[in-house]
C-alpha cells in the first residue's frame, strides 16, 4: 500500500501542516492501492513563500546555468522512464504502450524543447534609445490534471525554470504517483531548493488557495472550462496572469479528396486513444453525406476491433476511464444520447462484455449527428465518436466552427492547397493537416472556450516573462 503523506517544500519532503487522507485508486480493477494526503491552505502558504525566497536568486542566474540544470533533470528523468510509465497506467489506466511510447516520453520530451528553445531564445533587445528586456516574472502556481500527467507538468515546470521562474505545483490528486516520482526526479537533479515545490491536494482547497495567493505573480492551469472561469475568478482580485489549456470538442473534417478509407479508419482510432481522454481528441468527424455510410461502415469496424481491458494486457487497446467521476459521467452522457434517438452505430451504455470490475466503457459511435444534439456539443472526454455529414465545404467550415470551443481542429484531404486553404477558416488554435498531429515545437493552446495562451516550445516562454523597457538606455 503506497502511501503519499509528504509534500515537496523547499528541497525536501515535510509532513502537511493540515490534512485529509484520499484512497487511491486503481482504475483497472477500482483496488485501494494507496492514499494521497491533500493539502491546505496553510501547506499553500509554506510552499509560496519557498519559491518566493528562492526567486531572489534564481531569477538572476544565467542562462548557462540553467541550462546545466535542464541537463540535470533530462538526465534524471531519462533514468526513471520505466518507473514513470508503471506509474502512469497505474494511476490513471493508460495500456502501457501508451505509457511508455507517449504519456511517460512527453515529459522529458517538453524538458529538451525548452532547453533548445533556452539556448537561443532573446532575452533582450533594442527598439531606438530603448532597452527592452524580458525578466521572469516570478513565482508560479500550476494545477494540472490526471489525463496526460507528465505531459501536462513538464510543459508547464520546464519553460518556467527555463526562464527564471520557481514554482509551486498541484498536480492531480487522481494521479498522485506519477507526481512523487517527478517531485523525486527534481530532487535527484539538484534543483535548488524553492525553485520546484509540490503540494497534493484537491481544487477547492489547494487550487483555489494557490488561484488566489497574493504572492503567486501566475497561475497556470490544464483542465476543465468549468476550473478554468474559477481560476480566472479566483486570480482576479491579485489581477495576476492567468493561462489556461481548458476543454475541446475538435472537429476532424474528412474531405471527398482524402484517401477516405485510411482517414476515417485513422480518425476513430486517434478518437479512441487514450480511452478518448485527451482535450484534443477528434470527437467530431465530418464526411461528406454522400460518403456516409461508407464511413459508418468503417467506424464499425474500427470501434469492433477495439479491445477495452487491462491496461497491462498487451491484447488491450483502450484502458479504463481514470477515475469514477469521469466513468460516471461519460456512461450518463451516452445513454442521454441514446435517449435523445441518436443513431447509436457501436457501442453504447454499460461496461463491455467481461468487465465487471474497472471503469471501463464501450468504444461507442453515433452517426447522422448534427450539431444541435447535446452529443455534438459537449466534452464527453471518453471513447465517443460523432459522424456529422455536410453538405459543401463551407458547411463543413461553418460546422466545424459552430463550437463553444477552439483547441484543435483536424482537415484530411488529397490537395495540400485546399487543406492549407481550409485551415485559414478554422477557429482553433491547432489545425493538423493529413495525420500529422504532433510537434511538440508547436504552439498549443485554444481559442473560445478552450483558453487563454499558449504552451510548447519556445511559445511557452512567454506567459512566463514580463516585458520591461529602458528608456534612455542607448
Amino acid at each position: 500500500m503506497k502511501k503519499l503523506d509528504k509534500f515537496y517544500i523547499n528541497g525536501a519532503w515535510v509532513s502537511p501542516v493540515r490534512s485529509e487522507s484520499m484512497d487511491i485508486v486503481n482504475p483497472a480493477n477500482e483496488a485501494v492501492i494507496g492514499q494521497v494526503e491533500l493539502g491546505s491552505p496553510a501547506d499553500v502558504d509554506l510552499a509560496v513563500a519557498a519559491a518566493n525566497e528562492a526567486f531572489k536568486t534564481w531569477s538572476l542566474t544565467t542562462r548557462e546555468q540553467r541550462l546545466e540544470v535542464l541537463d540535470r533533470i533530462i538526465t534524471a528523468y531519462t533514468a526513471h522512464m520505466d518507473e514513470m510509465t508503471e506509474a502512469i497506467t497505474t494511476e490513471m489506466g493508460a495500456p502501457t504502450d501508451i505509457s511508455a511510447g507517449a504519456q511517460a516520453p512527453i515529459g522529458v520530451t517538453h524538458f529538451k524543447t525548452s532547453r533548445k528553445a533556452l539556448e537561443s531564445f532573446s532575452f533582450e533587445e533594442t527598439k531606438g534609445v530603448t532597452k527592452v528586456v524580458k525578466e521572469p516574472i516570478g513565482a508560479c502556481g500550476f494545477i494540472t490534471p490526471w489525463n496526460w500527467p507528465m505531459n501536462q507538468v513538464a510543459c508547464k515546470v520546464a519553460p518556467a525554470i527555463a526562464c527564471g521562474c520557481t514554482v509551486v505545483l498541484k498536480p492531480s490528486e487522481m494521479a498522485p504517483l506519477s507526481a512523487e516520482l517527478f517531485a523525486q526526479i527534481m530532487h535527484e537533479a539538484e534543483v535548488p531548493a524553492g525553485v520546484f515545490n509540490m503540494v497534493y491536494g484537491d481544487g477547492p482547497s489547494v487550487g483555489a488557495a494557490l488561484s488566489s495567493h497574493p504572492d503567486i505573480e501566475m497561475v497556470s492551469l490544464t483542465g476543465s472550462t468549468r476550473a478554468g472561469i474559477l481560476v480566472s475568478k479566483a486570480a482576479a482580485d491579485t489581477v495576476k496572469r492567468v493561462a489556461l489549456e481548458l476543454g475541446g470538442k475538435s472537429p476532424n473534417i474528412i474531405l471527398e479528396d482524402a484517401d477516405f478509407d485510411k482517414a476515417v479508419t485513422d480518425g476513430v482510432v486517434e478518437c479512441f486513444r487514450n480511452t478518448g481522454q485527451s482535450c484534443n481528441a477528434p470527437t467530431r468527424m465530418l464526411v461528406p453525406a454522400k460518403l456516409h455510410n461508407r464511413a459508418v461502415e468503417l467506424a464499425q469496424k474500427v470501434a469492433a476491433a477495439t479491445k477495452p481491458g487491462d491496461p497491462k494486457d498487451p491484447s488491450s487497446t483502450i484502458g479504463p476511464l481514470s477515475n469514477i467521476n469521469q466513468f460516471t459521467k461519460v456512461s450518463s452522457m451516452i445513454q442521454e444520447a441514446i435517449d435523445d434517438g441518436c443513431d447509436l452505430i457501436a457501442g453504447g451504455a454499460g461496461r463491455p462484455e467481461g468487465l465487471d470490475k474497472g471503469y471501463y466503457v464501450k468504444p461507442t459511435i453515433f452517426a447522422n449527428v448534427t450539431n444541435d444534439m447535446m452529443i455534438a456539443r459537449e466534452e464527453v472526454f471518453g471513447p465517443v465518436l460523432v459522424i456529422m455529414p455536410y453538405e459543401t465545404e463551407q458547411q463543413a467550415v461553418e460546422i466545424a466552427n459552430d463550437t463553444p470551443y477552439g483547441l484543435a481542429s483536424y482537415i484530411q484531404s488529397g490537395n495540400p492547397d485546399k487543406a492549407r486553404a481550409m485551415a485559414t477558416k478554422i477557429r482553433a488554435g491547432n489545425v493538423f493537416l493529413n495525420g500529422n498531429n504532433y510537434d511538440p515545437n508547436a504552439p498549443f493552446g485554444g481559442y473560445k472556450q478552450s483558453g487563454i495562451g499558449r504552451e510548447w516550445g519556445d511559445f511557452a516562454f512567454h506567459d512566463f516573462l514580463e516585458i520591461k523597457g529602458i528608456v534612455g538606455y542607448n
